[in-house]
């Protein structure tokens, strides 16, 4: 895990900042795999990821459950016991039993993960089968005071514009909404984002998140002037991740070089405190 091949961080992130996404991968068979594997799962340990992490001025951090795991979360949890106030995003059944998430909620959880493979081409009717695990999670989160986590192709995300409206809980929406940076800032799909933010119910969070899933342009140039909207946007309801370990993607780029692009493409001071310090504090309750 390399992930200082680049060089030095260009900035150093504020006192308190919080990367809010990414993910930890155990040795090799000592925690089973889902059924379905969308990568070869790396060796990621907490440790090594934190040395480098708290080098860019990292202080807080919120563990996202891969989908090698499934919804055996134990990797994962296992790792944040080991990282006081740290929190987690879990992948579990939507009919879970109370005593589950309470267990959960006491082990500095704060949320769970809808999680379609980010390459899924358009399916007629599949927005309709999320429905009940969508609404029912999102009423358990409501009670909770937990977050939906959304990882969606830009086509489902788009499709499910109207449900994103009407929800109790709050939720965020992973990797810009996955909108493809080829399309531009005035696609539909990103621009019913842009009004979601606008003129919604003030619930719903993007992520600035995994550049590589939705630009192949050298740099990710294209994806700037779409980070960029966003920020212009609503900088108050923005979060940044690392998304280490990267998985698919791992050769073509790192968390140095994420970072170092959303720091040229959010200059201000305080949008940069906003999205690293004050959005994560609030929506994660540090």
């Amino acid at each position: 895990m390399p992930q200082n091949k680049e060089g030095e961080p260009e900035f150093i992130a504020p006192h308190l900042s919080c990367d809010s996404h990414f993910h930890v991968f155990c040795p090799a068979g000592e925690y089973p795999y889902g059924d379905e594997l969308r990568y070869k799962p790396p060796y990621a340990p907490l440790d090594e990821f934190l040395t480098f992490s708290r080098g860019l001025g990292f202080e807080r951090w919120v563990l996202v459950q891969p989908s090698a795991y499934g919804r055996d979360n134990a990797c994962m949890l296992d790792a944040m016991a080991t990282l006081p106030g740290c929190r987690g995003i879990v992948d579990v059944h939507e009919d879970a039993p109370d005593a589950e998430l309470e267990k959960l909620d006491a082990a500095g959880v704060c949320g769970v993960r809808i999680n379609v493979k980010p390459i899924k081409p358009p399916e007629s009717g599949f927005a309709a089968t999320l429905l009940p695990r969508i609404l029912r999670l999102d009423a358990r989160c409501a009670e909770l005071g937990w977050t939906l986590d959304f990882l969606l192709p830009g086509w489902l995300t788009q499709e499910l514009m109207p449900t994103l409206r009407q929800l109790k809980s709050q939720f965020m929406l992973a990797h810009m909404g996955l909108f493809l940076a080829r399309d531009g800032v005035n696609q539909q799909g990103f621009q019913q984002l842009l009004d979601l933010l606008r003129n919604g119910e003030g619930r719903c969070w993007v992520k600035l998140t995994a550049l590589y899933r939705m630009s192949v342009a050298p740099g990710f140039s294209d994806a700037g002037p779409m980070m960029q909207a966003l920020v212009e946007t609503a900088a108050d309801r923005l979060i940044w991740g690392s998304d280490h370990p990267h998985l698919s993607f791992a050769d073509k780029t790192s968390t140095l070089e994420l970072f170092n692009f959303f720091g040229r493409w959010v200059l201000d001071a305080d949008d940069r405190h906003k999205i690293l310090v004050d959005n994560p504090q609030k929506l994660f309750k540090f």
